[in-house]
């Protein structure tokens, strides 16, 4: 059972390698880059590739690691006791069973997709750490024990918003994504616009890569926001002659809110098109 990318998806050859170094050793991958760089992504393309279903778990600021193995709903059951209703004498009808449960006790063995662990509090890991490690949990109001009947492949994604405990890296395979260098890039482009005329590529790169090394900028375009702002180009009817186009009164590209996401990097944009000008006086 090998990953090797797919039609839709680029990987390069060290994600594969460790994607499948994943799977032979059973941990969790736990994949880093920035955000935009298909981490996500790679979740839903590893489930399609190894023809296997896919659970998603997104994390919020607000989840907690007990949510992904069940919750009990004391305040239903006691209020179907005051009601009389007889489904209160079976504890089982007030939990409810979290992604980890549905991953362990799923018919055949599926890929779990851990969205954005870092976006959880700092404990979140280390209430894991068991379950990840021997794929097991009790459930303390039935005392039922939860044991996995194939072991899931678990895909957990972080943007590095905040360091992760040793004792949870410890249990992981760990691959950062590194940015799609230009070729790469190019590859991409070509998955999801495989028509797009090869000259408009290139002077959308140029000024893409040409963007992300502008010193000082906040929040460098990612290939997502480059995906996105091909569409927009292609949807709008914007031609070669218009990138190509030398007129330093433009300070940022056409249709750039697809590439540039906050004001100070457009006032930076801004100045640098001023000071260029100046220059050239």
């Amino acid at each position: 059972m090998q990953f090797n990318g797919s039609d839709r998806y680029i990987a390069t050859n060290d994600l594969q390698i460790a994607v499948n170094a994943a799977i032979t050793l059973q941990r969790p991958l736990l994949i880093k880059g920035e955000p935009g760089t298909g981490k996500t992504m790679l979740a839903e393309e590893v489930a399609s590739a190894l023809g296997k279903p896919l659970l998603r778990w997104h994390i919020k600021s607000t989840t907690k690691a007990q949510q992904g193995l069940y919750e009990y709903d004391a305040v239903s059951r006691l209020r179907d006791s005051q009601l009389g209703d007889e489904r209160v004498h079976d504890i089982g009808n007030y939990i409810k069973k979290g992604l980890l449960w549905q991953a362990f006790t799923a018919d055949q063995q599926v890929v779990l997709l851990i969205d954005e662990i870092d976006k959880a509090d700092i404990e979140f890991p280390n209430d894991l750490l068991v379950e990840l490690d021997q794929m097991e949990f009790s459930v303390y109001e039935t005392g039922e024990r939860i044991k996995a009947v194939h072991r899931p492949i678990i895909i957990i994604t972080s943007n590095n918003e905040k360091e992760l405990p040793d004792a949870f890296l410890r249990r992981c395979f760990f691959h950062y994504i590194q940015f799609p260098d230009r070729d790469t890039m190019n590859q991409i482009v070509e998955v999801h616009y495989p028509n797009l005329q090869s000259q408009l590529v290139k002077e959308a790169l140029d000024i893409f890569f040409d963007l992300r090394r502008v010193e000082g900028l906040k929040k460098k375009p990612t290939t997502s926001e480059l995906i996105d702002w091909l569409k927009l180009l292609m949807a709008d009817n914007i031609s070669l002659e218009t990138l190509r186009s030398t007129d330093q009164s433009s300070a940022i590209p056409p249709l750039h809110g697809a590439l540039v996401k906050n004001e100070q990097d457009v006032q930076l944009l801004q100045r640098l098109a001023f000071m260029f000008r100046r220059s050239g006086r």
